[in-house]
């Protein structure tokens, strides 16, 4: 409205000096007193504008207050993406499945000697018929000898046995040990689980296979005298460079076995069973929470609201300065016209 007055004013201007050549006549033919003259008309005008300068100024601050606000926003968003960059998200995803590829379980029996090795289903383990004597084998098995890969000059020798596969119908392998005579106070047998047997088989350089197995996993013991019951967890592991490890947790229950044959024996019964825990493999991989997509959508947003901020501070100072002169404009006619 302001705008229409300043240009209509500017295109009639030769009206604008006829009504005031009227007002001045007028004027000159009547005469009103000096309060009615100073403090009506102009009065009124000059609250008005005064308050329309002053809504015009706060309304300037507000909108400098949310440019600040802006500024402070694209700040905050750059420094959370940056962090969120430098520290990753672990997330644990589980995958549910029928059957697992057997693992690989290799034994370090030393002196010890494999009696029987079979696969039961169901956690039912019959009795056993005759203790401590050779029985059937009806496992998969490897024997592999191979230096220390920490020593390089130490021969090992490794009995390596497929483990279950079914998990469904809680498929177990059950083996007994048998060693004659040791001269340790403590008898106990190495083991290690890797993930894949069938990788085992299939690598021509099985020596260097369980050279690598063996700096990669870790290896547990089961004791003599005791049914050792391992309950296998598979656990993959997905790495920054795109590689994945394979591990295994397991959760072990002991269990006493008492010696039923009738002389004395010096001889030490190995006995563990091993059974995979859950159908559930566990995934493991460090995700960065940060999208960046996210980040540019809500920075061009805050981008927007700045610059309309800083387009509306623009009009408002430019109507302020036209308001200003406007006000200066009619107080030069006034006084041109009491002059």
């Amino acid at each position: 409205q302001l705008s229409e007055d300043v240009e209509r004013v500017s295109e009639n201007p030769a009206d604008e000096r006829e009504g005031e050549m009227e007002v001045h006549e007028d004027a000159s033919s009547v005469i009103l007193p000096d309060s009615e003259l100073g403090t009506t008309a102009p009065s009124l005008r000059f609250s008005k504008t005064c308050l329309k300068n002053v809504f015009s100024v706060i309304l300037l601050f507000i909108y400098l207050l949310l440019m600040a606000v802006a500024v402070f926003l694209v700040y905050q968003t750059i420094s959370d993406f940056r962090e969120k960059l430098k520290h990753p998200v672990m997330s644990v995803s589980y995958k549910e499945v029928s059957l697992y590829d057997a693992p690989g379980i290799a034994f370090y029996p030393g002196k010890a000697r494999l009696l029987s090795c079979k696969h039961h289903y169901y956690d039912h383990i019959p009795p056993l018929i005759n203790p401590g004597q050779p029985g059937d084998i009806e496992c998969t098995t490897r024997r592999i000898n191979y230096t220390d890969p920490f020593t390089n000059q130490t021969m090992k020798y490794a009995l390596v046995v497929q483990g279950p596969r079914d998990v469904k119908k809680k498929e177990l392998v059950f083996l007994q040990f048998h060693l004659n005579g040791t001269d340790q106070d403590f008898s106990a047998i190495d083991y290690l689980l890797f993930s894949s047997f069938q990788e085992f088989i299939n690598s021509p350089e099985k020596a260097e296979f369980m050279k690598d197995c063996e700096s990669s996993y870790s290896s547990w013991k089961f004791s003599g005298g005791f049914r050792t019951w391992v309950k296998m967890s598979l656990v993959k592991t997905k790495e920054e460079d795109g590689s994945e490890t394979v591990e295994f947790k397991q959760e072990t229950s002991v269990v006493n076995y008492i010696d039923q044959r009738t002389k004395p024996r010096s001889d030490q019964l190995f006995f563990v069973v091993f059974e995979w825990k859950d159908p559930f493999i566990q995934t493991v991989q460090d995700i960065i929470t940060a999208n960046p997509w996210n980040t540019i959508a809500l920075l061009c947003g805050i981008f927007l609201a700045l610059f309309k901020a800083a387009d509306f501070a623009k009009l408002s100072v430019k109507w302020m300065i036209k308001i200003r002169k406007r006000h200066l404009k009619r107080r030069s006619q006034v006084m041109n016209h009491i002059s």
